[in-house]
């Protein structure tokens, strides 16, 4: 027998008025998103505002995003903790910040890793490492589901690095890193682990000689005015992961989460070809206000990389969980060269 439209409206109404609640709430919700950043007005950034522009449209605006850059939302240590406990949505940092939570996130930092930025692209991008870096911090509140390179490193420093023996003595920042500090100490350096908030006014005040980052940082945020010398040294490459906050993840419903998961893969792939056009932008900027880019002689290269060719597999021989990620990462970079 038929049914009258009456009948199946009253019959709408009653599924609907029988939906668990919280379900019925959930799809009605309107989620914020705040997305942290250590740097500004750089590829990271722009990745950042790309990614969250990105979710609100597929999202249908039922997700707001808020990009704050420059650790408006406190120094890199704060805003890891901040995403663990989901205060903060999303951070888009360099793993090895996260070496807290777990040590395998450093292996991205491995020194001597890359050929140039297409390889690094390449790398990120390998189902392998993906699988690898996606799995860590389950445990500890990151649900990780972007990896990309922005950038190679560079040193800047207050005096000139022009060859390997211009590097002892110095006390140079690094990341929160096993793999560039021992990198560092082969070439005589006191490294110096410090978060980026801290770097420049360190500069200024004498407190280090250096630091170890990427033009990226040292022409938005004004380096020059405290130190004209950057060394291209061009390791360790400078990724990023995009770490939503496990907490804030699963109290989105199903469509929404996989909405951030497709724009985070989406974007993570879509900044390649920026991240290239920028770090040249940069490098110009950068002699424009009087700064100095320097290479070593290619014989001293070769002896730094030489230097450094051991550090990952010395730094994780008797750890078996950081060898098999390095094993895994090294694998891919040999594979995709």
């Amino acid at each position: 027998m038929p049914f009258t439209r009456r009948e199946v409206t009253a019959g709408a109404g009653a599924l609907a008025l029988s939906l668990p609640v919280g379900a019925a709430q959930a799809q009605d919700k309107t989620f914020v998103m705040k997305i942290t950043t250590p740097t500004i007005n750089d590829t990271v950034h722009q990745l950042c505002k790309n990614f969250g522009a990105a979710v609100e449209k597929d999202s249908n605006g039922r997700i707001k995003a808020e990009v704050y850059p420059a650790s408006q939302l406190g120094p890199i240590p704060r805003q890891i903790e901040g995403t663990q406990f989901g205060a903060i949505q999303v951070a888009v940092i360099p793993p090895e910040f996260f070496v807290g939570v777990d040590e395998r996130f450093e292996v991205m930092a491995t020194p001597g890793l890359l050929n140039d930025m297409k390889h690094g692209q390449r790398v990120a991008a390998d189902p392998e490492v993906k699988k690898l870096m996606f799995g860590l911090g389950g445990n500890k509140g990151l649900h990780v589901a972007g990896l990309f390179l922005a950038t190679p490193s560079q040193i800047i420093s207050k005096t000139p690095i022009r060859k390997l023996d211009d590097f002892k003595g110095k006390k140079l920042r690094i990341f929160a890193s096993d793999f560039q500090f021992q990198a560092m100490r082969r070439l005589g350096v006191t490294p110096v682990a410090m978060t980026l908030g801290d770097v420049l006014p360190a500069i200024q005040q004498g407190t280090i000689d250096g630091a170890i980052a990427a033009l990226n940082v040292y022409v938005p945020m004004r380096f020059n005015d405290a130190a004209k010398f950057v060394t291209e040294l061009n390791t360790p490459a400078i990724f990023l992961i995009i770490a939503v906050s496990k907490k804030w993840y699963e109290s989105l419903p199903k469509d929404l989460q996989q909405v951030i998961d497709k724009n985070a893969a989406e974007q993570s792939v879509a900044i390649n070809k920026d991240a290239e056009e920028f770090v040249e932008r940069m490098r110009k900027t950068w002699v424009e206000r009087g700064g100095e880019l320097i290479s070593l002689p290619p014989a001293e290269q070769a002896a730094a990389l030489k230097l450094f060719a051991t550090v990952g597999e010395d730094v994780s021989k008797n750890k078996p969980a950081l060898a098999a990620a390095f094993k895994t990462v090294m694998d891919a970079a040999n594979r995709l060269k």
